[in-house]
Formats: structure tokens, C-alpha cells, sequence
């Protein structure tokens, strides 16, 4: 059952933020540099809603030695505020080790330490987000005969239908659920299958090794780490690659190419007819998608030549290969290789299998159908969205409904990817309070939250 407050007593947010990774804590900060200089009147009334117990961020894959593919000023703030005191060169500085990155000379960070930087932030608008919350529907408010409220409705992680629900109104809805692991259908995740992103959860309670090998399907950068971390840490094991690509294809970062992640570049993708778009994201897919890191490459192709110069020969590239059949055994997975080239088949019995098969954007059409036909969709039934990543609404909708993220078809490559998360905050702020020119407020009563708040009151 819904607990609701009296209509009278019911607080309206400006905006529910539904995710609390980094693209909507870089939003939740723009929000807090912009309340900071306004009346307190004036001021966005917001809450962020976060699944997850805690802040995380690809956690299971904060392999040691690991760095961020992407410059640290491309970080929450500075690309839109180089002032911020939110921005990684402040968290250094806040860690008292600016002076021994400085001395690094490098543009890319461990991925640990910008782990530690983005929960950092997090944890500095700790007032504005609620973890262990799962956002189960979104639902049309009716005022004066427009859609004027979206209803945000709730649960704790975890519960079952009969877990308690909350209900939210909200007059903006930003919808920043981030990626998810990508399975193939073929495939049961358990604890001899896993998916490369709880990588480091699993080794934690792995059972014992009775075959001595791991296999890793796929080309990307995560297959390509997956694989150096097993061979480093297991010596005695066999670590077997499997993609059908001839070899690891190094990711295209040059500096003419990576103008793909400017901001600028979104506005040429977005005013692009729908065949361009699908063109620059085939002739570009090489910035992000299977591409690997030029040093690793590298570093992968010394162990093998080392392994053949003096052996054993741990390290096992399967190229243009493919696995076409797998079962479970009691002690592993027993997979048939087949050769693309060659047609010749191997079987190997493994271990464990890591999924190294990339991730998807969250269907943003799971909370949107909530809303009827509020929302237009485009010939392949995906929200239509504006440039400030609003969807187009019907003309009676004055709500704000945005989608960051799963925008890849309407704003490019970077949609997904951080490299504009601070830009795109500031669109998205400015978007929200055009919406009302004086201030971005409708005027109606907000409950101020109380230091023990009943559990309606957002």
C-alpha cells in the first residue's frame, strides 16, 4: 500500500535524480553551486534516489595498476567550472598529494584514486541522496489538466511487493540509472560464470582451481585487464583469451579523433540526419568499443613472446575464434572453441569463465512506460530527446523528464562515457530553471524535511 500525505501537506520536489553515479553527482553539484548563489527561496528543493547500499563505481574492477582511459580534468566540474572546489585537483589537494601527482606528469589516474575521488564528492551531498532506494515506477500528476508532476514511486533495495512504497512528486525527473553488464542470452551467471565487472567480489570466494585455466571471452579493454590481472596473480594457472578479432585492436585516442568527446561535438551529432549519426558511430567505434589500451596490448604481447622464448606457455590468445557451445560441470565449465579461419574445434574445461562482453545503457523505457503517452518516441520506439536531454513531451506535459545517459543514438558516443558529464550537468540546470525564468520555482509549498521525517516526506 502507498503511504501518501494529505494533498495540503505534500512537498514538491524540483527535481528527483533516479541513479547517483557520476552523472548525476556532477548534477546534484551544479545544483549546490548554483543554490549558493541564490535567496534561500530561490533554491532547488532536490533528492537523488541510489539503488546501491553505498557510493560505487565499477568497484569490482578496481584491479591494481589499473588507470582511467579518460584525462582527470574531464572530471565532475571543470570542464564547466574550472573554479569548483569539486573538482579532482581539489580532492588531491584535500588528500594533501597534488604535489606528488604534479610530479606523476601524467593525465590519467589510477582508476582507485578516482574511485576515491568521485566518493569523495559523493559524500560531501550526502544531504541530497538516499541509498538503498530502488525507483520501481514513474506516474503523470494531473494539474489545471496538464501534466504538471511526475510521481516518483519507491522501495527499499531488495524488498519484495510487499516492501513498503514511497511516493516522491517531483516537477523535474532525471533519469541517470547508468550501465548494466551485458550478458549474452546463452549465458547464467554463477560461481563458475561471471561477468568481468564483480570480478574482484568473486576472486574474493572463488572455489579451488581443479583444471588450472580461466577463460575470457572478449576484446575490449576489460577483457584485455581481466587478462593481465589472472595471469599476474596466478602463476601456476592457464589464462585462455577468446574473441574474433585477429588481435587486440588498439583504442584510437588521437587527438583529432578524440574531438568526438567535446561538448561541441554532441551539437554536430545532434543536428546530424539519423544515417550520419550511424555513420560517425561505426567510423568512431574505435574510440570506445573493443579497443584497447596501447600499453596493455603491449605488455600482453611481451608475456607471450617471453612464454615462448622460455616457457610454460600460460597465456593463450584464441583470435578469430568464437565459443559455441558451453556446459556446466561440477567442478567448472567445459567449453567447444571454434576456429573462424579453420573451422577446427578445441574443447577446454576451465575454471571459470569471465564475461568480458561490455555493458548497456539501462532501458530508460522500464520507468517511462509508467508515464503513458506522455513521452513521443522515435521510429525504433526510443525516446525522442531534446538537446538538453529532455524527452519530448506531449504539448500539455510542463514536467521535465531528462535522460543523460542512454542518449547514445541522439547525442553520440560520449553519452555514456565521462567525458561530458560536467558540461552536460550545466545543460541540464539550465534547462530546469528556464522552465520558470525568475527563478525555476512554480510557487507551490515544499515541506521543509524534518531532522526525523515520516517515511512520505522525501
Amino acid at each position: 500500500m502507498v503511504r501518501r500525505p494529505p494533498p495540503a501537506e505534500l512537498g514538491v520536489h524540483d527535481l528527483v535524480g533516479i541513479g547517483f553515479g557520476p552523472s548525476n553527482i556532477a548534477l546534484a553539484i551544479a545544483i549546490e553551486e548554483h543554490n549558493a548563489t541564490v535567496p534561500a527561496a530561490a533554491a532547488l528543493r532536490c533528492i537523488f534516489l541510489e539503488k546501491q547500499p553505498s557510493f560505487s563505481w565499477h568497484r569490482g574492477m578496481l584491479l591494481d595498476g589499473a588507470t582511467m582511459q579518460v584525462s582527470y580534468l574531464k572530471d565532475l566540474v571543470t570542464l564547466r567550472n574550472p573554479a569548483s572546489d569539486y573538482s579532482f585537483l581539489s580532492y588531491l589537494h584535500c588528500q594533501d598529494r597534488l604535489i606528488d601527482f604534479v610530479n606523476h606528469k601524467t593525465m590519467y589516474p589510477l582508476r582507485h584514486e578516482f574511485h576515491d575521488y568521485l566518493e569523495w564528492a559523493a559524500g560531501r551531498l550526502a544531504n541530497l541522496v538516499e541509498y538503498g532506494t530502488e525507483v520501481i515506477g514513474l506516474r503523470p500528476v494531473l494539474r489545471g489538466g496538464e501534466v504538471a508532476y511526475i510521481d516518483v514511486v519507491s522501495r527499499p533495495s531488495g524488498s519484495d511487493e510487499s516492501g513498503a512504497l514511497v511516493v516522491r512528486r517531483a516537477r523535474n525527473v532525471v533519469l541517470a540509472a547508468g550501465l548494466a553488464p551485458y550478458v549474452p542470452d546463452d549465458y547464467t551467471l554463477d560461481e563458475r560464470i561471471w561477468h568481468n565487472n564483480e570480478l574482484l567480489f568473486h576472486i574474493e570466494r572463488m572455489p579451488a582451481l581443479s583444471h588450472g585455466r580461466f577463460v575470457v571471452l572478449g576484446a575490449g579493454q576489460s577483457a584485455a585487464e581481466v587478462t593481465e590481472y589472472l595471469h599476474t596473480n596466478y602463476p601456476t594457472a592457464e589464462v585462455c583469451t577468446v574473441f574474433s578479432r585477429y588481435g587486440f585492436t588498439p583504442a584510437d585516442s588521437s587527438p583529432f579523433v578524440n574531438q568526438i568527446f567535446d561538448p561541441a561535438a554532441v551539437d554536430d551529432f545532434f543536428a546530424a540526419s539519423p544515417d550520419v549519426r550511424r555513420m560517425l558511430i561505426d567510423y568512431h567505434r574505435g574510440t570506445n568499443y573493443s579497443a584497447v589500451d596501447g600499453d596493455l596490448i603491449d605488455s600482453l604481447y611481451r608475456r607471450v613472446y617471453q612464454e615462448r622464448v622460455r616457457g610454460p606457455q600460460r597465456l593463450r590468445i584464441l583470435r578469430t575464434s568464437r565459443v559455441v557451445t558451453h556446459e556446466r560441470l561440477a567442478d567448472g565449465v567445459r567449453l567447444t572453441v571454434e576456429s573462424h579461419t579453420t573451422g577446427e574445434r578445441q574443447v577446454l574445461d576451465a575454471d571459470i569463465l569471465v564475461l568480458a562482453t561490455g555493458y548497456r545503457p539501462r532501458d530508460p523505457r522500464v520507468l517511462l512506460d509508467g508515464l503513458g503517452d506522455v513521452c513521443a518516441l522515435d521510429t525504433e520506439g526510443r525516446p525522442r530527446v531534446n538537446r538538453d536531454y529532455s524527452v519530448v513531451t506531449t504539448a500539455s506535459t510542463t514536467a521535465g523528464i531528462y535522460i543523460p545517459g542512454a542518449t547514445e543514438y541522439s547525442h553520440g558516443i560520449s553519452s555514456t562515457l565521462l567525458s561530458n558529464v560536467a558540461v552536460r550537468a550545466g545543460e541540464i540546470l539550465s534547462s530546469i530553471l528556464a522552465r520558470d525564468p525568475e527563478t525555476g520555482l512554480s510557487g507551490d509549498p515544499v515541506v521543509p524535511r524534518p531532522a526525523t521525517k515520516p517515511a512520505w516526506v522525501a
